[in-house]
């Protein structure tokens, strides 16, 4: 189901992927390079409905328009919390899991709070620009007071999962599960250990496995 989700920097997208007796909702965003139709996201929207999780993606209103670059970090996070009463309304006041890839991912992180997220589920979580470690960004990822999981590919030039877990260190609020092979986008290489399909049931049973755990008797 798509729904118009208007905001006051244009008109957003909702994609809603709905389970028949949803418990939770994960609401993603995408990234500043690609749309809603990243393999993750869609792994997520068709597999997560059978185990009971509602999945609403959100394309942002500079992708609507249909424009190549993604709006500045603090338009995409007014286009996301004005839309959020939308999403709240359409899953009739389930617990919401927030969450994205890379960019969507940090909007996720810092907007949590705002939009009453249960946890927060990071694909591809951007640490830094390749090849500049000092550009940190872990204190977005840092931000929220909720549980969050981040996925991250082994060859990630935007932070690897090994790199990221030595980050964020011992805090139990923040869970990174690496993905064997795996770069910025998800995508694997013929050597490696795991294929496409493996590192979608990887993606999709990892999350499914935090939400439930999270939000179980809320």
């Amino acid at each position: 189901m798509d729904v118009a989700a208007p905001t006051s920097l244009g008109p957003g997208r909702l994609v809603v992927d709905a389970a028949e007796n949803p418990s939770a909702v994960l609401w993603l965003g995408h990234g500043a390079g690609g749309g809603i139709g990243a393999a993750d996201l869609t792994a997520l929207a068709a597999m997560l409905p059978g185990q009971g999780i509602t999945v609403v993606r959100y394309e942002q209103p500079w992708r609507v328009a249909g424009r190549r670059v993604g709006a500045r970090p603090a338009a995409l996070d007014v286009a996301w919390q004005e839309t959020a009463p939308l999403v709240k309304q359409i899953t009739g006041g389930l617990p919401v899991v927030v969450g994205g890839r890379s960019a969507g991912a940090r909007v996720a992180c810092r907007t949590a709070g705002t939009v009453d997220a249960v946890a927060v589920v990071c694909l591809a979580f951007p640490l830094h620009p390749p090849g500049r470690p000092e550009k940190s960004r872990l204190s977005e990822l840092l931000t929220p007071e909720v549980p969050v999981l981040v996925l991250q590919g082994e060859r990630d030039t935007f932070g690897s999962a090994a790199t990221l877990a030595a980050e964020v260190g011992a805090r139990r609020s923040i869970r990174v599960v690496a993905v064997p092979g795996a770069d910025h986008s998800m995508k694997v290489l013929a050597s490696s250990p795991l294929n496409a399909r493996a590192v979608a049931e990887l993606v999709t049973s990892s999350v499914a496995d935090f939400i439930g755990e999270v939000t179980r008797g809320t």
